[in-house]
């Protein structure tokens, strides 16, 4: 074990970390309180702003992740769709087998310089948590209660909230809504046998509800967003997440939103389950 491995391993360092993490972490999310008064008065000047603050503290969990575990994520993708990560906006669905899958999906966010700007759909309890939870508050994350019939209503205004955003984002979706374990996977290609529906070898049976009310509202806004499905094999971390060391190998498959059905809800998830 070389020096700086050492060092990383201690607990002290840990300690540093999180004192670091946390004292930033509210002193920017103070900073992004007194951005309020800018919102009436020029608001995309005010998303800009937040944009730069939030990548502040996001970015430390990508070095963490990077710099300090020495995770490895690797892209897999076609050269053409390469050009344009970052240039436009994109609808990203993810897959969910760790607690750091979330991590990843960020990794290429930092790369592609659309961290900051970045937004996913989060349960509304997280909004009142400091730091993470502050922070997106601020940045017009899309909260959910889990309530089909409220969240139907206040889910699609925000996201209408955000089609004018005047930085490039990557709205990030964890379709399958929980993470993966043998358990769930049994129970859930039960219910898809039940349904007629394809089975899934890495993957829980995806809840489209979120998927179609994201795309539906985010379809035709500014720059055309991208819907990136990702393949079964796509976010598979190949060792324990757990060590100190990870490789994450992400394949990446781009689809236009406008080739799926624009309205029909059914026909709209079916393309995800699919």
């Amino acid at each position: 074990m070389g020096v700086l491995q050492f060092v990383k391993s201690q607990f002290l360092c840990h300690l540093l970390i999180c004192y670091v993490f946390l004292a930033s972490g509210l002193i920017i999310n103070f900073l992004q309180l007194f951005t309020l008064p800018l919102w009436p008065i020029d608001k995309q000047l005010y998303r800009k702003v937040n944009c730069r603050l939030g990548y502040s503290i996001a970015s430390q969990m990508v070095a963490l992740l990077d710099w300090w575990s020495g995770t490895e994520c690797t892209l897999y993708t076609d050269p053409q769709s390469c050009q344009l990560f970052g240039k436009e906006n994109a609808i990203v669905i993810l897959n969910h087998n760790f607690e750091i899958d979330f991590l990843c999906g960020w990794t290429f966010c930092e790369r592609f310089g659309v961290l900051g700007s970045s937004k996913v759909l989060a349960k509304k309890e997280l909004s009142y948590v400091p730091v993470i939870g502050w922070m997106w508050y601020f940045l017009e994350i899309v909260f959910c209660k889990r309530k089909w019939e409220e969240d139907r209503r206040t889910v699609a205004q925000s996201l209408q909230n955000i089609r004018d955003y005047p930085e490039n984002y990557w709205f990030l979706l964890h379709c399958e809504g929980t993470r993966f374990t043998e358990k769930k996977h049994q129970i859930s290609m039960q219910v898809a046998e039940a349904k007629g529906l394809p089975k899934l070898k890495h993957h829980l049976l995806p809840r489209t509800k979120g998927f179609c009310i994201t795309a539906q509202n985010l379809r035709n806004s500014g720059k055309q967003p991208l819907l990136p499905p990702l393949s079964q094999e796509s976010l598979r971390v190949d060792c324990d997440p757990t060590a100190s060391a990870s490789t994450a190998p992400i394949v990446w498959r781009k689809n236009k939103i406008q080739r799926l059905p624009s309205r029909e809800r059914l026909r709209l998830g079916s393309s995800l389950e699919h």
